[in-house]
């Protein structure tokens, strides 16, 4: 009976230690934008868990463009287990010429800063340290002389070649955007020039195509659910048959979400219409050299990030006026979702119905322009699409980072 009593005592404390024995802070990052390796070799005190089931804190990231040109971050810290109750967000934003080191930098500042208080509870507060700056003692205020003006100019240059084919692209661009609360308003010109030459039988067979585009809205926000703006194009395609075209459409928008919520989930329904003029290189299939059409273009989209995954999609619908019948209709779908414990499903696709191709010029291509491309060919729909599944299994943990032969 003394044997029975001492082993029961035994495991009695043997649970009781076991209970207060002090655990590590388990995190899952759910992040696409994040250098993970650099996170695991500078973050201390944690264990990087596979599964968002397992951790105590599940570090949700959002990020959108933001007017500079950089990115605007939101860090969601979701609780669970003993955390639960203990949610909330951080926020901050990169700007366009914000190197790659300093944003990681940055990413890691707030993932320290956001789980201080985990730390606390899980106590380690021992293995904390806080730095306070200064209070200032006059409030500067910010001065811009760029007014929220951002300015980007850009030459790109692709160059291949192998003994019988040689490619080349050429583009250049110039952009100029103010994003504000209340407007934003965007421009960019751009020139693309592109080359290819194949030799067969000592016979050279030379493809080119030239286009230039200047584009250009501005958007107005009325309130957190509606906006009005202004689209318009111009420009020439000689893939297109367009020796100038250009377009203007007033548009109005309706977010069925307030905008303050976009990062994490938006629905909108837009409306734009207006005219149309071309001018074509060739005689088109209707006989037209050049023409002035009204059209119009409905779209509904919407995007969804949570903690199962993301989603987005968007069905467009667009047709000219005079003839409803020269019409286009696209459905867009993109998801991300965790099913469950390493199981994920991924799908990303788009299919179109073209019948409003009036460019087409008329005559036959000779197999030499259809197999290089050189012009757009009729085709009543287009399509991509991608599937995927995945599972991983094993360790819970993976905190270890091995670097040799990364290429």
């Amino acid at each position: 009976m003394k044997k029975i009593i001492l082993l029961f005592t035994l495991f009695s404390c043997f649970q009781l230690f076991s209970q207060n024995e002090k655990t590590t802070l388990k995190i899952y990052l759910d992040c696409e934008s994040c250098d993970i390796t650099y996170i695991k070799q500078n973050l201390s005190y944690v264990d990087y868990v596979r599964d968002q089931k397992y951790a105590d804190v599940h570090l949700l990231f959002r990020t959108q463009r933001n007017g500079s040109g950089g990115t605007f971050y939101e860090i969601e810290f979701i609780g669970q287990n003993n955390y639960k109750n203990d949610n909330y967000k951080l926020s901050f934003s990169t700007k366009t010429d914000t190197t790659e080191n300093e944003v990681r930098e940055m990413i890691m500042k707030y993932i320290k800063l956001g789980l201080v208080r985990y730390w606390v509870k899980n106590g380690d507060d021992d293995k904390i340290s806080v730095q306070v700056k200064k209070e200032r003692t006059k409030e500067v205020k910010e001065n811009d002389p760029w007014n929220k003006w951002v300015f980007e100019l850009g030459i790109r240059g692709y160059f291949y070649g192998q003994e019988t084919s040689k490619d080349r692209n050429l583009n250049f661009s110039i952009t100029a955007k103010q994003v504000t609360e209340k407007n934003k308003f965007y421009l960019r010109a751009s020139l693309n020039d592109s080359k290819s030459v194949f030799t067969y039988d000592g016979t050279d067979i030379i493809s080119n195509q030239k286009s230039t585009n200047v584009y250009l809205y501005d958007v107005v926000s009325i309130n957190k659910h509606w906006s009005i703006g202004g689209f318009s194009n111009m420009g020439k395609s000689t893939y297109s048959n367009k020796s100038f075209y250009a377009s203007l459409k007033p548009a109005i928008e309706y977010n069925f979400f307030s905008y303050e919520e976009s990062s994490k989930k938006q629905l909108t329904l837009s409306y734009k219409v207006g005219g149309v003029y071309n001018k074509y290189f060739e005689t088109t299939i209707f006989n037209k050299e050049n023409e002035f059409l009204w059209e119009h273009e409905l779209n509904l989209g919407g995007s969804v990030v949570q903690k199962w995954g993301n989603f987005t999609s968007q069905v467009s619908y667009e047709s000219f006026l005079h003839d409803t019948s020269l019409h286009a209709f696209s459905f867009y779908v993109g998801a991300n979702f965790r099913i469950f414990k390493g199981f994920s499903f991924n799908v990303n696709g788009n299919y179109s119905i073209t019948n409003n191709q009036i460019n087409l010029a008329a005559g036959d291509l000779s197999l030499e322009e259809l197999l290089l491309r050189q012009q757009q060919v009729k085709s009543g729909y287009n399509y991509f699409f991608n599937i995927g599944l995945s599972y991983s299994f094993g360790s819970m943990f993976n905190t270890i980072v091995n670097p040799r032969f990364n290429f």
